[in-house]
């Protein structure tokens, strides 16, 4: 029999706590579910997803959470990915988070009828200009970025006259990977974008995410703020069906969503791979989402 029933998931970083406000920030919310789950009767540890020697066929299955570093180091965490999915069970799916890794996934939700932002995929290798590109489109206002990636890396916001001076990273990180471009969405700065967390198909609960003045990066590395929010309806619903557009039902789902140019709804991101999901502001939703946990590995068992 497996030693642990779960593992916790997390990067070196964060493996203990500390005076760092963020770092603790990120220790807190993986221990409330790490104690979420153990007060269920469920043997469970947290370690960094790239514990040198730790055997993953010991446990029968481990949760991404805070897995902050994967798109820096893309290649040994695919590679670690594809062995450590043979001997135990992911949550998410390894299927989805394939599906999740690249940010074609807002592709295959258009495809279903779930609204984003219109998007320009740019292959890795494309010789094609920025200015180029702008022409081409008809955009004047932009935001530029790659298609995986995560807390903001090689995001840059685009106009006529910022342009010319981001086409030397643009040509070099072609090179490297695929990038994506979208019109820029101003509500976003004005409005803010509410991230609703939705645990197998239920919404859970939401924040606000607003950026610093001055910026248009809501995450709180570039001095974005948080905010209680209480979602319509209407927004509730729309989260739902987003997440039940993916190819299979996510055990948990971070919908990142917001009102387009025309005030429509849209998904910004879908975040399955290792979203923060504010348990710090919802203490108790870590227990529901440690009670389906258990379900899925009752499933497992039977």
């Amino acid at each position: 029999m497996p030693n642990f029933d779960c593992i916790v998931l997390t990067d070196n970083r964060y493996l203990k706590d500390s005076s760092d406000a963020y770092k603790h920030n990120v220790f807190y919310e993986d221990q409330l579910l790490v104690q979420a789950l153990k007060s269920l009767g469920l043997a469970v540890d947290r370690l960094a997803w790239d514990h040198p020697s730790f055997d993953w066929s010991t446990t029968q299955c481990i949760v991404f959470r805070t897995t902050w570093d994967y798109f820096d180091r893309f290649d040994v965490f695919s590679k670690w990915l594809n062995q450590v999915s043979k001997v135990t069970q992911l949550i998410n799916s390894e299927a989805l988070i394939r599906w999740n890794l690249d940010k074609l996934y807002l592709q295959d939700l258009a495809e279903k009828g779930i609204p984003i932002p219109e998007t320009k995929y740019i292959k890795q290798g494309a010789l094609i200009s920025l200015r180029r590109l702008h022409e081409q489109l008809g955009w004047t206002e932009t935001v530029l970025k790659p298609c995986i990636s995560g807390a903001g890396r090689h995001t840059y916001l685009l106009n006529s006259e910022t342009i010319e001076d981001h086409e030397a990273i643009f040509e070099t990180l072609l090179t490297n990977e695929s990038m994506m471009l979208q019109p820029f969405q101003h509500n976003i700065v004005s409005q803010g974008e509410i991230s609703m967390m939705v645990f197998n198909g239920l919404f859970s609960h939401a924040v606000l995410k607003k950026a610093k003045p001055g910026d248009f990066r809501v995450q709180d590395d570039f001095g974005g703020t948080v905010h209680d929010y209480s979602p319509s309806s209407q927004e509730i619903e729309f989260a739902e069906n987003a997440a039940k557009a993916c190819p299979e039902l996510p055990i948990y789902a971070r919908v990142d969503i917001f009102y387009d140019n025309n005030d429509l709804l849209a998904v910004s991101e879908l975040e399955l791979i290792e979203p923060e999901l504010w348990f710090r502001n919802f203490p108790n939703a870590a227990m529901v989402l440690a009670k389906i946990i258990k379900e899925k590995l009752n499933a497992i068992r039977s």
